[in-house]
């Protein structure tokens, strides 16, 4: 759990990094941002922080064959949390590095923002933390003024301290680990858009209970929609009742236990045995690491429900939202062929 209640603003430095394969500049600042003033520090903390607050989602700096100490942002991080004095050189290294890797033609060149703060909660505990910002999308914003008598419309570009586009918070703990770190990427989800992650930062996620919940769930998720009906006889009803019990078994137990995830919701032996084929056939294919018992994250059984769909789309003159019991609902053709659903309840909502 986050808290920054008493946190504090050490020293913010810009610079601003363009595509290098668009041929695009990289422009260094030699001087730490004026940030004294209070209206501007607590609009800074908004932008920088309060995105985070309800992350529980957190990475480790990895490398090759796993040695995360090669990691130059391992390495930069380090630096900078043993002698906080070098911000502004080592901030060049970390722009140097971000620019470098950005050869994508579609990366936006933006503004980067290389941040220090004191007095961090993390887990009861408080920490220094180094944060890595970038800015890809500036809007415009209309400024009224006051000029004797009139009033004077103009128009500036800036950024949105609503709207953080990319982040990174790596906290001065665990060091021996890889640090802990939890990020923020609001790009689109293909695959040029993965170099904040995967090539600037070079991360991967810690091993606990929200990455675990978030993993099985989706695992889950993929044997039922993209598996199950190419060895059962199973309709889109029961695809979206196996879902919904999935999601239920999580919600209403704190801890998991395979055995009796796949008993409660599979319940029949075949589709049993399929699962357990698939689910090792993913794990392998995917290189992710799975406990069979583990506390379940409400926080990431929250975040997973969303994508699990249970609305049944019939043409487009109807959508019926499934949430429960699977024995309430009927499918059948009637004689002159039409298909149809028979839909049971008590009393209307």
């Amino acid at each position: 759990m986050l808290d920054f209640t008493n946190c504090n603003i050490k020293s913010v430095i810009a610079h601003q990094v363009g595509n290098k394969t668009n041929g695009d500049d990289i422009i260094l600042s030699n001087s730490l941002l004026e940030t004294d003033d209070l209206r501007l520090r607590e609009l800074l903390i908004k932008y920088f922080l309060y995105p985070f607050s309800e992350m529980e989602e957190y990475y480790t700096f990895t490398f090759s064959n796993d040695d995360f100490k090669l990691n130059p942002l391992y390495q930069f991080s380090t630096d900078i949390f043993s002698e906080n004095d070098k911000v502004q050189e080592l901030s060049k290294s970390i722009a140097k590095h971000l620019y470098e890797i950005s050869l994508h033609p579609q990366i936006k060149s933006g503004d980067l923002f290389v941040a220090t703060f004191s007095n961090v909660s993390i887990d009861d505990k408080l920490v220094n933390v180094l944060g890595i910002f970038k800015s890809e999308n500036r809007q415009p914003f209309l400024n009224l003024n006051k000029k004797s008598n009139k009033f004077v419309l103009n128009y500036e570009d800036g950024i949105n301290v609503e709207k953080l586009d990319k982040g990174c918070l790596i906290f001065n703990t665990e060091k021996e680990k890889g640090y802990k770190i939890c990020v923020i990427d609001k790009s689109n989800k293909s695959m040029e858009a993965q170099y904040w992650k995967d090539f600037f930062l070079n991360i991967k996620p810690t091993k606990n209970e929200y990455h675990f919940t978030k993993d099985f769930l989706g695992i889950t998720k993929n044997f039922v929609t993209k598996q199950l009906d190419e060895e059962f006889e199973v309709t889109k009803t029961d695809k979206i009742d196996l879902l919904n019990r999935s999601v239920d078994y999580f919600k209403k137990h704190e801890t998991f236990d395979k055995q009796e995830f796949e008993k409660e919701v599979f319940g029949d032996k075949n589709v049993i045995k399929s699962f357990r084929q698939f689910d090792e056939t993913f794990r392998e294919e995917n290189e992710i690491e799975l406990a069979d018992n583990f506390e379940i994250s409400a926080q990431a059984v929250k975040k997973q429900a969303r994508v699990f769909k249970s609305v049944l789309k019939l043409d487009k003159n109807f959508h019926i939202y499934i949430h429960g019991n699977r024995e309430l609902i009927e499918q059948g053709i009637d004689k002159d062929g039409r298909k149809y659903y028979k839909i049971y309840y008590e009393e209307e909502v």
